[in-house]
């Protein structure tokens, strides 16, 4: 169970620990009988084979890889790398925010395409809600290849709870030397004549939440698909994977119509690749997508049916006296996001956090610093492939709060009119291993350690605190002081990539490795706040 009546941030462990270790059944299937000349009586035993080398552990399979809510917010689902969907519902009957176990399924399976050679994993990449129009709920997930759309409901189970067996029983009827139209019509059942014949009865025994794939949107995509997004009509969605866009009707699976390919005919050509898509939140004609070059474009389906020449095209020129070797890595956007009106678009490469006026294509109204402190050590990430983390960007329900995510497990959430800017000290402060965040932010931490250093220090129970479901800490989010993050010792391996604000309220549900997070903000500012 998520959460409890005075916790305002939880944590759940979901899965197993799918790392595996097959090195002592090769061992076992060794032989070991000697070979002819071999000195059966020798002190030492050497051995005949040399022991196999340690076959490199995979990813656990229940870390998450994408968090979604619902249209309403009172569901939420997480996809994981080994291909499940897990469905929580809120539980209605706590004063606070509190998310309850709903449903499990497995969505996908690991496959292997045999013309390309290649193995497609059944890591879940995206997972997006259909709006809800009758009792059962529609989601679409996908991995890196198929697309299926998800029918979940809740089925009624039964039993037979009545039968023919009688006191009675079934006897033929008796033997008589008179024809039976001559006899004198019965005033009681003749037993066997089926007149107390009763039909089976069912009885509700049980209720269980099924869940049935309704289309599976397959052969479409050469490419590793990164997007999908449902459009406003509520009937179509858009796909996007590294070099297209498809759009399909939800309705029809065995066919999609192709709307942006920037595949060149040489691909030695090749510049550039989309990252992220996304359909406006109100025009059902729009639709907006990035690329790794750091440019947002904007599509007008009703320009014409392939939508390569965009109708804007957002990019900010890059200073000449900045450019380096990783100008183009860091400047690749992971994530792009529409505001509620569609009035403006949030975008996240790797040190910042850009916000864009569709009315102003030249230059983003605000920029806001995230991984300032690590523009030094950008050869170390490389070195490490951290430089390539996909780091998503979130709206709030009201269209004021951004967020994002960063590492050690740190997660920011700013405001959009007082954010810092471009100039406002959003990095690490020279000759400091700690850096406070400015106005109109707030930096949070999504980690157990976290949990328990805040509840060693004293948290007020009314603030920031967390259950940790069955494994005992609770506290607050922050490890290093009120508000500060520690810039100076860096977990790459701890980042929070996959987020989801609720659409009506201040809750946040944080994915960090095989847990999740839920945040509830119960003061006026909008945030959880630290003391």
């Amino acid at each position: 169970m998520v959460g409890g009546d005075d916790d305002a941030g939880v944590v759940v462990e979901l899965g197993y620990d799918a790392s595996y270790d097959d090195r002592e059944e090769v061992e076992e299937a060794l032989p070991t009988s000697p070979e002819i000349g071999d000195d059966l009586f020798a002190d030492d035993e050497i051995p005949l084979y040399p022991p196999p080398p340690p076959r490199p552990t995979s990813p656990p399979a229940d870390i998450i890889s994408t968090v979604e809510f619902d249209h309403t917010g009172d569901y939420l689902a997480t996809g994981d790398k080994g291909g499940r969907v897990v469905l929580f519902e809120r539980n209605e009957s706590k004063k606070g925010c509190e998310y309850k176990f709903h449903t499990e399924f497995q969505s996908h399976e690991p496959e292997f395409d045999y013309l390309k050679s290649l193995e497609i994993e059944e890591k879940i990449n995206k997972i997006k809600w259909c709006r809800r129009q009758n009792a059962s709920h529609f989601l679409l997930s996908t991995n890196d290849k198929t697309i299926k759309l998800w029918k979940v409901f809740e089925k009624s189970l039964k039993v037979v709870a009545e039968n023919n067996s009688s006191g009675e029983g079934f006897r033929p009827p008796p033997v008589s030397n008179i024809h039976p139209s001559l006899l004198p019509p019965p005033t009681v059942p003749i037993p066997g004549s089926g007149h107390s014949l009763r039909l089976p009865k069912l009885q509700h025994h049980d209720t269980i939440v099924a869940a049935v794939p309704r289309k599976i949107y397959a052969n479409a995509h050469a490419y590793h698909i990164n997007s999908i997004s449902v459009n406003s009509d509520g009937e179509t969605y858009i796909s996007a994977d590294d070099l297209r866009i498809n759009l399909w009707n939800l309705n029809i699976s065995d066919q999609s119509f192709n709307i942006v390919d920037i595949k060149p005919v040489n691909m030695e050509e090749l510049t550039e690749v989309i990252t992220s898509a996304e359909f406006h939140p109100i025009n059902c004609n729009n639709f907006v997508y990035s690329s790794s070059k750091g440019t947002i474009k904007l599509a007008d389906m009703r320009d014409s049916a392939l939508c390569d020449q965009h109708a804007k095209h957002f990019e900010e020129e890059e200073d000449p006296s900045s450019k380096s070797f990783f100008s183009e890595i860091i400047s690749s956007i992971s994530d792009v996001k529409f505001s509620r009106d569609g009035r403006y678009i949030l975008s996240r490469d790797y040190l910042t956090l850009k916000l864009w006026d569709v009315n102003m294509d030249k230059r983003p109204v605000k920029t806001i610093p995230i991984h300032e402190h690590l523009r030094s050590k950008l050869c170390d990430l490389y070195e490490n492939d951290c430089i390539f983390d996909k780091f998503e960007a979130l709206w709030g329900p009201d269209g004021n709060k951004l967020l994002t995510g960063s590492y050690n497990n740190y997660f920011h959430i700013f405001d959009k009119e007082a954010a810092p800017g471009v100039d406002a000290a959003g990095g690490s402060a020279a000759g400091s291993s700690t850096s406070s965040p400015g106005a109109g932010e707030v930096v949070l931490q999504a980690d157990k350690s976290a949990f328990k250093t805040k509840k060693g220090a004293g948290g007020k129970k009314g603030n920031k605190n967390a259950a940790n479901n069955g494994n005992g800490a609770a506290g607050g989010a922050g490890a290093v002081g009120p508000g500060q993050m520690n810039t100076e010792n860096v977990d790459f391996n701890k980042k929070i990539l996959h987020a989801s604000y609720h659409p009506r309220e201040n809750t946040i549900a944080i994915a960090a490795t095989n847990n999740l997070f839920i945040f509830s903000a119960q003061n006026a500012a909008g945030v959880p706040m630290l003391q």
